[in-house]
């Protein structure tokens, strides 16, 4: 059977926020290896170039550049970029980005995890030890992925509690490394979007984007994002140290269900490079699952 590689290719991988390319505007930046010359011409439209010859496919939509990662053949595009639904072409409110010195699986691992949250991201504003308990969760196949099914949020933290009764969340994980979370009351929603980008075998981006309906949102902003910033900071150290680990290239083990859905990317992202190798549809490994952990 042939490896799994690294870096998938012919689909969708973040880029960079709109704001940060202007008009007439390049910006150069490595993505999957490859040195991408981006710029803007004085329309407003994006061009993704790697050479005199050689460009890839840019869609640009809620404040976000995606660029298609394609082989040879850039006519044939899969599926559409990931977008909010519910916000229609509005921009997100705010963005963070942090790069990790790992590898994009190992990235898109601790991104996914459910388990870690309790052990890593502890703090009296997010949560501590003692709220320890089991978690249940109905998982079911989405669009190269899988999503936890809607349901009440049972652990509100002081952020949930400011947006409004009956809090309601949604997680779904899709290929090559996006993760979207919706948590919607009776009269506001607030997404996260985290795209998970490598730049190279040992080095890998992630991104995440805010999009609300809260009025007052601009006023908590600049607390939100350092919030996000401690969070990607603790889990930079996470991974700092899991590298020392691996370096020595120890089996990876996954059991139980928390480690369900690290186990569901591997299946997703083999299978894709698959069909890709056979030339026919993707097949969504993903059955629906409850799954239970403690956290």
């Amino acid at each position: 059977m042939a490896k799994t590689p690294l870096f998938l290719r012919n689909t969708w991988y973040y880029a960079l926020p709109s704001k940060q390319l202007k008009s007439g505007q390049i910006i150069s930046k490595t993505l999957l290896n490859e040195l991408i010359i981006f710029s803007r011409d004085r329309s407003g439209t994006v061009i993704a170039k790697v050479s005199e010859t050689k460009s890839y496919p840019i869609q640009e939509a809620q404040g976000n550049i995606w660029i298609y990662m394609s082989n040879d053949d850039t006519s044939l595009i899969l599926e559409e970029i990931p977008r909010i639904p519910e916000f229609a072409d509005q921009s997100h409110q705010g963005v963070e980005s942090i790069r990790f010195s790992c590898d994009v699986d190992h990235a898109v691992v601790g991104l996914i995890d459910p388990a870690h949250i309790a052990f890593v991201h502890q703090a009296w504003w997010w949560r501590s030890p003692e709220t320890l308990k089991e978690v249940v969760k109905t998982f079911e196949p989405s669009l190269y992925g899988f999503t936890m099914r809607k349901h009440p949020l049972e652990q509100q933290t002081l952020f949930y509690r400011l947006i409004g009764h009956n809090p309601q969340i949604e997680i779904s994980f899709r290929l090559p490394g996006i993760r979207i979370e919706r948590v919607s009351t009776d009269k506001h929603i607030v997404c996260n979007l985290t795209a998970i980008t490598p730049i190279s075998e040992t080095e890998t981006e992630e991104t995440t984007m805010f999009y609300t309906t809260l009025p007052w949102f601009p006023i908590l902003q600049p607390l939100l994002l350092w919030f996000t910033r401690s969070f990607l900071n603790q889990d930079q150290e996470i991974l700092l140290k899991q590298q020392i680990g691996l370096k020595h290239n120890p089996p990876l083990t996954l059991v139980g269900d928390a480690d369900a859905q690290a186990r569901w990317y591997y299946r997703l992202k083999a299978e894709f490079a698959k069909s890709q190798i056979q030339g026919r549809s993707f097949v969504n490994p993903i059955k629906e699952k409850t799954l239970r952990w403690r956290s």
